[in-house]
């Protein structure tokens, strides 16, 4: 059987980069995920310079090898249905990459041992650790796979029962030279329209050869017919044609503090959207990932081979003080009437001053946040 001191179950941006850092810091670390990768993730796909800096990324290095790297220097934004404003950097704020190319990368930099292809199905509890799969022995597992992480549901976590999830449909769509008019959304300047009750957003990103479109809300009730009709107004006003409006892929995952999730127990963590991490007014993950897999690092090497609950407790306080408490009372949105909240998303976002310095500085980049060293 085989055996290892700690055991990853996911290869995305979380479960990489808590690999990563574990073997910088000369840990056993083995790596299991149900899909071989490169492997397709749905995601608008967009990293920040905060993430570049924390994963130590050598961006001409990425980019040489052919991978998208898209650099944005703005964006518009607004109330669906309406045109909205233009929100201009002097600087490269986000960069557009593809899950695709940018997992596969991580996992591969990660330089760990990955069994691919192969799902979590069975978690026994030991006298000194875990059995996996009745094939692996680990003394502690960190879950790292997605919202319907195995190790959540075994740590408690109600799985696609009563969790207030955000719901997701999308398509990337790959743009020939020929296809170019096909949209006409700057690839310097992806565009995000609000939904009126401000309980969603769309949007539509050009990256190097492809183009990403796709529309979440935290109430899914009839989320089909949103994307349609935000399918449509981007129709109307030209910024795709019906080619680009094909069928979507949806995905489900959680904003942090609204379902809280146990983030640690005896010998087990998660982290990522395994965790509900997302931003709460954004809905952004990838930052958040990537942040408490090298927090959950950290704490797993700083534990000295001890992993109860108790000796894991400092990764929940590091998760509390980075992204805040977690409180899943309502919004201050749920006690205001519809009317007056779209009357208060149209003005707000009308404005070029509120758009930059709330909306994407605050809500998307969190730019006032250092990036974890």
């Amino acid at each position: 059987m085989r055996s290892c001191e700690i055991l990853i179950a996911g290869g995305g941006p979380a479960g990489s980069t808590c690999a990563w850092r574990l073997r910088q810091r000369g840990a056993d670390v083995l790596l299991l995920d149900r899909q071989a990768f490169p492997r397709d993730k749905i995601c608008a796909g967009w990293i920040t310079p905060q993430v570049v800096s924390e994963l130590r990324l050598d961006l001409a290095e990425y980019a040489a090898a052919g991978r998208t790297l898209q650099p944005i220097r703005g964006f518009r934004l607004g109330v669906l249905g309406h045109d909205g404003v233009e929100v201009r950097y002097a600087h490269v704020v986000s960069y557009g990459i593809r899950r695709c190319e940018f997992d596969a990368y991580l996992l591969a930099r990660s330089g760990v041992e990955a069994i691919l292809g192969e799902p979590l199905r069975r978690l026994v509890r030991g006298d000194d650790g875990w059995i996996v799969n009745g094939e692996v022995r680990a003394r502690v597992v960190v879950g790292a796979g997605g919202h319907f992480c195995p190790v959540a549901k075994h740590l408690g976590a109600r799985l696609g029962q009563g969790e207030p999830i955000v719901a997701a449909q999308e398509a990337e769509i790959p743009l020939a030279p020929a296809d170019e008019d096909d949209c006409r959304v700057p690839a310097e300047m992806p565009e995000i329209y609000f939904t009126p009750d401000l309980k969603g957003y769309g949007w539509v990103f050009r990256k190097g050869a492809y183009v990403n479109i796709g529309l979440g809300r935290q109430d899914s009730h009839r989320l089909g017919d949103h994307v349609e009709e935000f399918l449509r107004d981007l129709r109307r006003r030209g910024r795709i044609t019906e080619r680009l409006a094909g069928r979507m892929r949806g995905h489900p995952y959680l904003l942090y503090g609204q379902a809280p999730r146990p983030l640690v127990g005896e010998g087990a963590l998660l982290i990522g959207d395994a965790a509900g991490l997302a931003y709460p007014r954004s809905g952004e993950g990838i930052r958040p990932a990537v942040e408490s897999g090298l927090m959950a690092a950290d704490v797993l090497a700083e534990a000295g081979g001890r992993y109860g609950a108790s000796d894991l407790a400092p990764y929940a306080q590091r998760i509390t003080e980075r992204f805040g408490a977690r409180d899943p009372g309502r919004r201050l949105l749920d006690l205001v009437p519809e009317w007056a909240v779209q009357a208060a998303a149209r003005a707000l976002l009308s404005s070029p001053t509120f758009g930059r310095h709330v909306v994407m500085d605050r809500w998307f980049f969190h730019s006032d946040q250092a990036p974890l060293s």
